[in-house]
């Protein structure tokens, strides 16, 4: 008994007994009444060394392989309470200790679901997806980014309006504002709010005369759009283009039923980098930032969606991948992405989401003046 118990515990090793005599290395014989099993060394870095004594009656036999069989369960039970993330790294090898080290762990915890809930109905919606959401930028994640249109646009505009060619950086700071913010803001052309409308929509034009109306998919958004709606994930276009124009390109490519909410210029003040857009879309969604998932291509976009508290899919297809660092996931293509991914995402029972630590405020001490000290105080 004492050998099978040994050969399907954690000890590893059959204890030194052969029946009546025990021998060690040495090859001296041992006295009969007792038997010590080797040391092992466990997982956790702890040794056990375990003695056995034979019994001299049966009640104390009886007393001795009960005390075996609790040993044998407890470490049994110990076994199973490890995991992955508790193992030691030694030598990056992978070990085999013989027995499921993650017993109980299928089917994973949804951490979406809530048990408090009392409707079986909004507990299983719950634990699906429509409790989150995806924004989706329009150029350069969903269709075919053209920037060198959109600079066209601009150095016409500036002949037309006789005003200084921009320069190419700031073409480039320019990109993602709205119209009026760039000229206003950055240009600086016009403060007049008659003539920036004027201005904002006459560029518009050439912009969509140059572009010709041409929309072309980028590579996997069509599909990915589609397993999202599949998902009954709730989906908002944002884009700083005009409402009659973004309205007419999902149009005539047919994704006009795919999206709930549409952003669109005349609905936010300001474009990027700031997150109002964002953020309008999220209450458009009814659901908080922290439950969004933003889809861009620049920096600007991982920056503005950060500001709303929200995460943030960078698509490499206007940038190459490590100017996107800062995103918190990079693909080349949105059919990289799946569902669990965005669940993943979106799970905001993170130390990242917590209560915001409060500001210590450093209060100003004031100059010391001596004579504004009384002489009756001492």
């Amino acid at each position: 008994m004492i050998e099978s118990i040994a050969a399907t515990s954690l000890l590893g090793h059959r204890p030194i007994f052969g029946g009546i005599l025990a021998r060690d290395v040495s090859v001296k014989r041992k006295s009969l009444n007792s038997c010590r099993l080797p040391t092992t060394e466990f997982l956790g870095g702890g040794r056990i060394v375990v003695s056995l004594t034979l019994p001299k009656s049966d009640k104390q036999d009886r007393v001795m392989f009960s005390s075996i069989k609790a040993l044998a369960v407890e470490l049994t039970r110990e076994a199973h309470a490890y995991r992955e993330e508790k193992l030691p790294n030694r030598d990056n090898s992978r070990i085999d200790s013989g027995f499921d080290q993650r017993p109980d762990s299928w089917p994973p915890a949804n951490r979406a679901d809530n048990p408090s809930l009392r409707n079986p109905l909004l507990r299983h919606e719950r634990m699906g997806c429509g409790w989150l959401g995806a924004i989706f930028e329009w150029e350069g994640v969903l269709v075919e980014d053209n920037t060198d249109i959109e600079k066209q646009a601009w150095l016409a505009l500036s002949q037309e309006e006789g005003k200084p060619s921009p320069p190419a950086f700031t073409l480039k700071r320019i990109e993602g504002m709205k119209n009026e913010q760039a000229i206003s803001e950055v240009l600086c052309w016009s403060r007049d709010p008659a003539q920036l409308r004027r201005m904002a929509n006459r560029k518009e034009e050439i912009y969509q005369a140059l572009q010709g109306g041409i929309y072309r998919f980028m590579p996997g958004s069509k599909e990915f759009v589609s397993v999202l709606m599949h998902y009954k994930i709730p989906m908002a276009l944002v884009s700083t283009r005009p409402r009659k124009a973004i309205e007419s390109a999902i149009g005539e490519i047919g994704i006009e039923d795919n999206f709930s909410v549409v952003v669109a210029a005349e609905d936010v003040h300001r474009g990027k980098p700031d997150p109002e857009m964002f953020v309008y879309a999220a209450q458009l969604l009814n659901l908080i930032p922290e439950r969004c998932i933003v889809f861009g291509n620049s920096n600007l976009t991982v920056e503005a969606a950060h500001e709303a508290r929200m995460k943030c899919v960078a698509v490499a297809s206007k940038h190459p991948v490590y100017e996107l660092g800062a995103a918190d996931l990079v693909v080349r293509r949105l059919d990289e992405l799946s569902v669990v991914d965005l669940k993943n995402l979106a799970d905001i029972e993170m130390n990242e989401f917590g209560s915001p630590e409060p500001e210590v405020e450093m209060e100003m001490e004031e100059d010391y003046d001596p004579s504004s000290v009384d002489d009756n105080f001492w």
